[in-house]
């Protein structure tokens, strides 16, 4: 216990970094946790007395205590702390192994060791008698293991779909049936088997009906729902006769827009998005992998393909007319960030972002300024400046906001308004993608990475919390609506580049036209993420299908250049990337950091190799950056953003550079990164 003066409290923070410790083969972070004592000092009076104030007690009482969170561990010493280990020390560990074990163990094998053998049959004519209220004091580890049987159900049922016998989950049913016959984890796993046997059954007579209506090949089926709108067929295959899209308003569109994102969201399985699966997706015979993430990517590109043939779909369409559209898509996109929804609002802007709608010059200068005003203004929302922080920090506050009922009028949209939001789910995949990649699954020792595994929970357990969020939505769909999303002409990206120069010539004739970036979709920055390919188009023309993107963010819509107020009759302007060579972003490796470094006080580069990045914790220690890890992912959050930059023991290649520090930039915009000797403590900052 510590003491200090009254009306003094301790500049410490409540949990501190105080090392590593390795028991059984498993490795533990420790800290230390300080907490103010509610202990009285001497004399402060009897009991009953009136309380004394904070500044007559002479002093103030602190308690600290050591915890521990296992970082890496064998398998089997993971599978043993579900049960064993002490959930005040470490609250995190069950939840975060129960989010993310399917990257590094099937659910079977963690089954295998978490449940005991089964018992050998009794002879005939012997019963065992229970007692109701003994089903589990008999042994305290069965009670663990029901406890984390009955959060694993409740939490990710559908680690145990197994199609069609479902065997794990009859192990699981079976070991309840006998460790706790009348508990609530016995009726959740039967209950779930049973709706698992009845979606295989539906599964199996759906595929063979589909077979037996399937006609010759080359035949179309024409189905025709009832509503009031329908379809012809002609030569080319069903024509719409219903209203367009663009006919019904733009709250009606938007709500139904947001209706189709909460349920793809609602559905989502967190644990596709991890990176270790998500990566494989575009792998050979990978087709099945991460279902409901590939749902979510084709309803983005349905949006964005949707708003490129509503605004492109009509080459003869005068300037004004076009504009019209722009308008509309503009105020649509209003509706949907009203709605709170951030993925539909994403994909709207990514397709006006595009080069084919971006570069008609006469459309944009058509298009009325409070439109312009308002499309630049959500533009800002997903500006890629410092890891789209913008959009970051607002869907944070989203999420911890509601409509206050006194607040909108009764009967509007606002009333309408969910806690929500609905996200954007590429932020999450590129965070996640990127952390699998800086990470390495395994450690020295062939023990299991956990510390990654709670960074990979950290962003599960966010997007379930926005799950929990969605169920608040009250959205009644509209056929007419969802049928004409459906019919609308849907456009490619080379599809709309040739129509776009159709509507206006090339960019060589227009010489004021926007330089900007071709908009691709979803799923190909995810693509180009993962190979991390930065590819540039130095001879191509703007817009050219045949010049590569350049300095394209892959989670980030492509951003057009910055501009000071444009004038009137030019596209809005949003915001443009920063250069490489002056701003650390969150992908940068080890590597590009020390070259960079290097190159700003004119060091030989082949000595790269020589040097090591260091991050500076307190308790005057540094944690090593490894060369191949992202440095925004391997640092610390906890510590400040110190880093050093320090020539390797025994390197053949000397500086003389010593400098006085002070503050710079680092990747997280806090402080530097020191250019330093073997050793030392001055040097020159990035």
């Amino acid at each position: 216990m510590e003491r200090t003066a009254a009306g003094k409290q301790l500049a410490l923070a409540p949990l501190q970094d105080w090392g590593e410790e390795t028991e059984d083969g498993a490795v533990y972070s420790v800290s230390l946790r300080r907490q103010h004592s509610q202990r009285s000092s001497p004399g402060a009076g009897p009991p009953g007395a009136q309380a004394p104030s904070p500044a007559a007690d002479t002093f103030l009482h602190y308690r600290t205590s050591k915890v521990r969170a296992l970082r890496a561990a064998r398998l089997e010493r993971l599978v043993r702390e579900l049960v064993s280990g002490d959930p005040e020390q470490d609250p995190g560990f069950v939840p975060a192994f129960l989010a993310t074990h399917r990257a590094f163990v099937p659910t079977g094998r963690v089954l295998g060791l978490l449940l005991p053998p089964p018992a050998p049959p009794l002879p005939p004519g012997v019963e065992i008698k229970k007692t109701e209220g003994r089903d589990l004091t008999f042994n305290k580890n069965l009670r663990a293991v029901v406890s984390v049987l009955g959060s694993w159900l409740r939490d990710h049922p559908q680690d145990f779909w197994d199609p069609p016998a479902h065997s794990d989950l009859g192990s699981v049913c079976n070991f309840l049936g006998w460790a706790a016959p009348s508990g609530a984890e016995a009726r959740e796993a039967e209950k779930l088997l049973g709706d698992f046997l009845k979606e295989t059954e539906a599964e199996q007579e759906e595929e063979e009906q589909s077979q037996t209506l399937a006609g010759p090949p080359g035949t179309a089926q024409i189905l025709c729902p009832d509503s009031p709108v329908g379809c012809l067929e002609d030569e080319e295959g069903l024509v719409w006769k219903g209203p367009e899209l663009l006919d019904f308003s733009v709250d009606d569109v938007a709500e139904q827009l947001t209706l189709m994102d909460v349920e793809l969201f609602s559905r989502l399985r967190p644990f596709e998005c991890l990176g270790s699966v998500w990566s494989q997706r575009d792998r050979p015979g990978a087709t099945s992998i991460a279902p409901t993430v590939r749902a979510t990517v084709t309803q983005f590109n349905t949006v964005t393909g949707c708003v490129l043939g509503s605004v492109l779909g009509e080459p003869g369409l005068a300037a004004l007319q076009r504009a019209q559209r722009l308008e509309k898509w503009i105020r649509i996109a209003q509706s949907c960030r009203e709605l709170r929804n951030f993925s539909s609002l994403r994909a709207i802007l990514s397709a006006l972002q595009s080069n084919p709608i971006y570069r008609l010059k006469r459309s944009w200068g058509a298009v009325s300024r409070e439109p312009l005003s308002t499309f630049r203004k959500l533009a800002q929302i997903f500006s890629d400046e410092n890891n789209h922080l913008s959009s970051r920090e607002i869907l944070s506050q989203e999420a911890t906001q509601g409509p206050q009922e006194e607040d909108v009028p009764t009967g509007s949209l606002s009333s309408k308004l969910p806690p929500g939001p609905v996200p954007y789910l590429g932020t999450f995949l590129t965070d996640l993608v990127m952390l699998d990649t800086a990470l390495p699954d395994m450690l020295k020792g062939d023990l299991i990475n956990f510390e990654k595994r709670r960074k990979e929970w950290e962003i599960l357990a966010r997007i379930q919390q926005l799950q929990r969020r969605c169920q608040s939505y009250c959205l009644s769909p509209r056929p007419p609506i969802l049928a004409a999303l459906r019919a609308q002409h849907k456009l490619s990206e080379e599809q709309s580049y040739r129509i776009s120069r159709v509507i206006e010539p090339p960019a060589s004739s227009c010489p004021s036209s926007p330089r900007i970036r071709r908009q691709i979709s979803l799923t190909k920055r995810l693509s180009a993420k993962l190979s991390r390919e930065r590819v540039s188009s130095p001879g191509g023309s703007p817009g050219d299908p045949s010049s590569s993107t350049s300095s394209l963010s892959p989670a980030s819509p492509p951003s057009s250049p910055r501009t000071k107020d444009p004038p009137t009759g030019s596209p809005p302007a949003s915001p443009g990337p920063q250069s490489p060579s002056t701003k650390l972003t969150s992908q940068d490796k080890a590597p590009s950091v020390v070259q960079r470094a290097l190159e700003k006080h004119k060091v030989a580069q082949p000595w790269v190799r020589d040097y090591q990045l260091f991050q500076v914790l307190p308790g005057d220690r540094e944690l090593l950056i490894p060369d191949n890890a992202n440095v925004f992912y391997a640092m610390s959050p906890a510590a400040p953003g110190d880093f050093v930059l320090r020539r390797k023991e025994g390197a053949q290649h000397t500086t003389s550079v010593s400098l006085p520090p002070h503050p710079g930039h680092g990747p997280h915009g806090q402080q530097g990164v020191w250019l330093l000797p073997p050793g030392g403590r001055e040097g020159a900052p990035l």
